[in-house]
């Protein structure tokens, strides 16, 4: 744990992206539990980041909204390699 290693003048910074958890639906995600159990404490700030803050290509923008956009099925079956191109 990096907390044994914080020294009195140290600085961190922990990134995550809560809309890339791939754990089963009954196991709860340490990246979720950390922004409630530590949101009031001084010093330990949460800063949340948008489409608005991506500066990549425009086609990453639009790829990220489209996946936003999709409905939460459950479903996350792989296609086992049968792509089918239109």
């Amino acid at each position: 744990m990096f907390l044994t290693r914080m020294g009195a003048s140290a600085k961190f910074i922990v990134t995550g992206d809560i809309t890339q958890i791939d754990l089963p639906r009954n196991q709860s995600s340490g990246l979720i539990q950390v922004t409630r159990i530590l949101n009031n404490i001084p010093g330990i700030d949460f800063i949340y980041l948008n489409e608005k803050d991506i500066i990549r290509h425009k086609l990453v923008v639009q790829i990220i909204n489209a996946y936003s956009n999709q409905p939460k099925t459950g479903n996350n079956k792989q296609n086992n390699g049968n792509h089918n191109k239109n």
